[in-house]
C-alpha cells in the first residue's frame, strides 16, 4: 500500500493507524499547492479531489476520505480491535464520532488554513472550534480514556490529529483539560510517535 500524505495534515491519522496495525506501506508526500507528489506523480491523477489522504491498495484501487481509509485499515486487520464489529451499536458510535470529527471539528479549523481568510474569519473560527471542544470536554468528563471508552479506535487517531492543530493556530487546550489529557495520551502511543517522527513533526 502507499499512503499519500501531507505532514501534520489529517492524513496523519491514517498514518498512525497503519503503524498501529503493523502494516507494510510506502509514503508519498503531496505538495497540495502544486498538486505533485514527492515521487513526481501528478496528484490529480491519483485523487481528483486534490487533498490528502489517499491510500493506494495492492490491487491498484485508490481510497480517499480519511474516515473511509481509517475504517478500511481497521477492518482489514480485525485483530487490531481498532473498530467494533459491523452492525453493533459500538460500530454506530464509531461512525458517530468519525462523522463529528470530520464534519464539525475538522471543518471548524478550515479558516486557519485558508489563504483568503481574514483576521475576523479566524477569530470567528476560534470561537467555533471552542464550541466543538466544549462538547468533547463534556464527553470526556465521564472519565473515559478514548471516544468509545477504554479501547483506542480509529476515531481517536482522527480526533487527536485535528485537536492537536490547536497548538499551531493559537488555541490553548488548557481551557479543555480533559481533551488536552486525551491528546497527550494519544501522542504517547508508539504508533503516533512513529508516524510523527516519519513526517518530521517531532524528533526521535
Amino acid at each position: 500500500m502507499k499512503l499519500f500524505y501531507k505532514p501534520g495534515a489529517c492524513s496523519l491519522a491514517s498514518h498512525i493507524i497503519l503503524e498501529e496495525v503493523g502494516s507494510s506501506y510506502e509514503l508519498d508526500q503531496v505538495d497540495t499547492d502544486k498538486q505533485v507528489t514527492e515521487s513526481g506523480l501528478d496528484y490529480r491523477q491519483v485523487n481528483g479531489k486534490g487533498y490528502v489522504p489517499a491510500l493506494k491498495l495492492e490491487s491498484g484501487e485508490v481510497l480517499t476520505e480519511g474516515a473511509s481509509i481509517l475504517q478500511y485499515i481497521a477492518d482489514s486487520h480485525p485483530g487490531s480491535n481498532l473498530a467494533p464489529a459491523v452492525g453493533s451499536i459500538a460500530r454506530a458510535r464509531l461512525h458517530e464520532h468519525l462523522n463529528y470529527v470530520a464534519s464539525e471539528v475538522h471543518k471548524a479549523f478550515g479558516p486557519f488554513f485558508s489563504a483568503s481568510a481574514t483576521d475576523t474569519d479566524k477569530i470567528a473560527a476560534s470561537a467555533n472550534v471552542g464550541t466543538k471542544f466544549d462538547y468533547l470536554e463534556k464527553l470526556f468528563s465521564d472519565g473515559r480514556a478514548y471516544l468509545l471508552g477504554e479501547n483506542f479506535s480509529v476515531a481517536d487517531a482522527y480526533l487527536f490529529v485535528v485537536s492537536n492543530w490547536s497548538n499551531f493556530v493559537g488555541i490553548d487546550l488548557k481551557s479543555w483539560p480533559k481533551l488536552a489529557a486525551f491528546v497527550e495520551r494519544v501522542s504517547q502511543r508508539p504508533a503516533a510517535q512513529a508516524a510523527m517522527v516519519a513526517e518530521g513533526l517531532i524528533e526521535k
